[in-house]
């Protein structure tokens, strides 16, 4: 794997605070002025990626009257959304048993894309499911759609139809670092130094086991925008080793600062693993009324017209018979709270 000072993600998806706010918004925006302008914020796939908004709905719906009442989802919504997503990635790739890169992978890829668009742009359920079919891909874990759709009891051409979109929203920079790898490399270097010939190694097994739970959490903040890999990984060794108070870790980070002579101070260091500490305590999972109320207000963001209606109609018919007719899978439980 290249180095990542040098890669594409220290490059292009480190931002500032500032910078994530202002795409959030933008995003949410853009979704509004079209809602107004055509009557839906529903984008229309081609198989090349390429998009585009349906015919206006306002002037030849006799619904207009109603369409213009609805309601878009806030930015604040729109994250309480993301993040139930984030969460069935991490559900359905568990259903799976994907290996964990996996999982961190179509995280990353999911995060990236609601960093240009939408929720009410494109559905989160989708962009979930092709998220994990293209990690699948890039892991060399190679899941077909078919396969992926068929566990989770959803249409696989879906996850086709829009492969080719998130893959140009995520300008092709496929190769992602995550603070998994990072905690690893931590682990071997802490046995190295301290533990190996004391006979101690369950207990660091016990500490990269909750770090790993941790970092868990922090895939679902924005912590992966605002800080590299090897930071991240500290900070969720770090809150492990609150909790079980296996070592000092002033001192293994003032060892790992002198070895690396970094430009980073302790302090420095215990201030970023501060905000991170705040970004994973404010993660918000929403109930279930709260997710009913916003499902609803996404469907009626994203309704096109009589005409796509009863193409929906259809296909949800077609869906339903198919439905009956496949056995339950553990994934396909794991994804019925997404329906």
């Amino acid at each position: 794997m290249a180095d990542f000072q040098t890669s594409t993600h220290r490059a292009k998806w480190i931002f500032t605070q500032q910078e994530l706010i202002e795409k959030y918004r933008g995003a949410n925006q853009r979704a509004i002025q079209a809602l107004e302008k055509y009557g839906t914020t529903c984008l229309e796939i081609d198989a090349d990626g390429s998009f585009s908004y349906p015919k206006s709905q306002k002037d030849s719906d006799s619904n207009g009257d109603k369409k213009s009442r609805v309601k878009p989802l806030s930015v604040e919504e729109e994250q309480v959304l993301r993040v139930f997503y984030e969460y069935k990635i991490q559900v359905v790739c568990g259903a799976f048993k994907f290996p964990h890169k996996i999982q961190a992978t179509a995280l990353t890829y999911y995060k990236r894309f609601y960093l240009r668009w939408s929720v009410m742009e494109h559905h989160p359920k989708t962009v979930m499911l092709t998220c994990i079919y293209l990690a699948c891909k890039i892991e060399e874990n190679h899941v077909s759609a078919e396969e992926l759709g068929k566990g989770i009891q959803q249409d696989h051409q879906m996850i086709l139809d829009n492969e080719m979109l998130v893959l140009q929203s995520l300008e092709f920079d496929l190769i992602v670092y995550t603070p998994y790898r990072s905690i690893e490399g931590f682990i071997n270097d802490l046995q190295d130094l301290y533990y190996g010939a004391n006979g101690q190694v369950d207990m660091l097994k016990d500490l990269h086991q909750l770090a790993i739970l941790e970092a868990d959490k922090a895939m679902m903040t924005d912590a992966l925008f605002l800080h590299p890999p090897g930071q991240l990984a500290l900070a969720m060794l770090h809150r492990a080793n609150d909790e079980l108070r296996i070592l000092d870790f002033e001192r293994y980070l003032r060892s790992i600062l002198s070895r690396q002579r970094s430009e980073h101070s302790i302090s420095e260091l215990i201030q970023a693993f501060n905000v991170i500490d705040s970004l994973i305590e404010r993660i918000k999972l929403g109930d279930e009324e709260e997710m009913k109320r916003i499902a609803k207000k996404l469907k009626s963001c994203q309704v096109v017209g009589s005409r796509d209606d009863k193409k929906r109609e259809k296909k949800s018919k077609h869906k339903s018979r198919r439905a009956n007719e496949m056995q339950t899978t553990p994934a396909a439980a794991a994804t019925a709270a997404a329906e």
